[in-house]
């Protein structure tokens, strides 16, 4: 077979280096003679087309990248959101980099499906000046700009900021390019930008956990207008921005009223029954226990001991690992990853034969055409 002899040896060194690995680790991973790998660079040798592809897709690259002369440019090989993610957090994954840098490639997507379209009237990002109010009046302003209800639950929630020109991504459960594994300690980022902005969540069993994370990610689009991501440790941090966030994502979820509505006296002495106690406030609000305690405590009506201590028993609950899964609904995973505006405007862009049907399946994470049809009756479907 043909191999290409005018491949930078160069850009794959330096995309090696970003990824950190070695060459001879690129080549076990693409399954190509470790010798092929060698000699290419060294300059004496070549690859076939369908190898340089892999390369390219492993490094979320296209071709022509490795067959440009020069070296790679570093300002523009990454946005500057990427890089500012990565400053922040040094230690994220190489599969994690590839997410980050794949959804900044989604909501360009989107964008040139909007333009296409010309459509723009649904880009319409206009965010309420919240800069010198308390987190609780920021919450309030912010609660009233996204026109919530009373009951709510994470797709109310979502449906809500999806409305103000963001886009929200969600991981999902299955492994795959768009997934967070479960060990990984990242719960989310924010991509700011002053034209629709992204918020990606970590998706998780409990959905009312996913309600804290995507709260907390818009507190910084809104509070700090900056690209942030998010550990596990931010979502309970006590300082700066990260504070400021938890804050203004705990009074959004449960306002001062809502509060107000919480019987203490009825408050079980055992922490294990917290859950029961505030079960039906749970579920109207689509909050976990968990952020209606911080609050109680931050109001000083339970004791921050009682809050650790809940805190402490609910780490140490083991809940049962769901066994296998279906592909059942595999049509709708889309939905789920990349919300109904996404969606919505590739089947737009199809439907008006902006797109072909291989490109609409490319952007809605690769699902087969018959998927892909059966995607479009459902929003079809009154």
């Amino acid at each position: 077979m043909e191999r290409i002899q005018s491949i930078n040896a160069e850009r794959i060194a330096w995309c090696c280096a970003d990824d950190g690995i070695t060459p001879g680790e690129l080549a076990a991973e693409m399954e190509i003679a470790e010798h092929s790998i060698d000699e290419v660079m060294a300059g004496e040798g070549g690859l076939t087309f369908n190898q340089l592809r892999k390369i390219a897709d492993y490094f979320g690259r296209g071709v022509l990248f490795f067959l440009e002369e020069g070296p790679v440019d570093e300002t523009t090989a990454h946005t500057p959101q990427f890089r500012t993610l990565a400053n922040q957090k040094p230690e994220v994954s190489p599969e994690l980099k590839k997410l980050i840098e794949r959804t900044e490639k989604q909501r360009a997507v989107y964008l040139s499906l909007i333009e296409d379209l010309d459509e723009t009237a649904r880009l319409r990002f206009d965010p309420p000046e919240l800069q010198g109010h308390s987190p609780a009046a920021a919450a309030r302003i912010a609660r009233n700009w996204l026109k919530l209800s009373d009951i709510n639950d994470f797709d109310s929630f979502r449906t809500a900021v999806e409305a103000q020109g963001i886009l929200v991504f969600r991981s999902n459960g299955y492994a795959g390019k768009w997934q967070i594994p479960k060990d990984n300690p990242i719960q989310g980022f924010t991509l700011y930008h002053q034209l629709c902005p992204v918020i990606f969540v970590k998706k998780h069993a409990s959905e009312r956990r996913q309600s804290f994370t995507l709260m907390h990610e818009l507190g910084h689009l809104l509070l700090h207008r900056q690209s942030i991501i998010d550990d596990e440790t931010d979502l309970y941090s006590h300082e700066g921005h990260e504070r400021e966030a938890n804050a203004f994502a705990g009074h959004l979820l449960v306002p001062d009223e809502f509060l107000a509505t919480i019987d203490d006296a009825g408050r079980p002495a055992e922490v294990p029954q917290f859950d029961a106690w505030l079960d039906r406030q749970c579920k109207r609000w689509g909050v976990s226990t968990e952020v209606i305690l911080r609050r109680l405590t931050n109001a000083g009506r339970l004791p921050k001991s009682d809050y650790n201590a809940y805190r402490q028993w609910r780490e140490s609950q083991v809940i049962p690992e769901k066994e296998g899964g279906t592909r059942k609904y595999r049509h709708r995973e889309p939905k789920h990853v990349f919300g109904n505006p996404f969606v919505q405007t590739v089947l737009d862009a199809l439907n008006s034969s902006r797109i072909t049907l291989t490109k609409a399946s490319g952007y809605l994470d690769s699902i087969r055409i018959r998927d892909l049809h059966q995607l479009e009756r459902f929003y079809e479907a009154p």
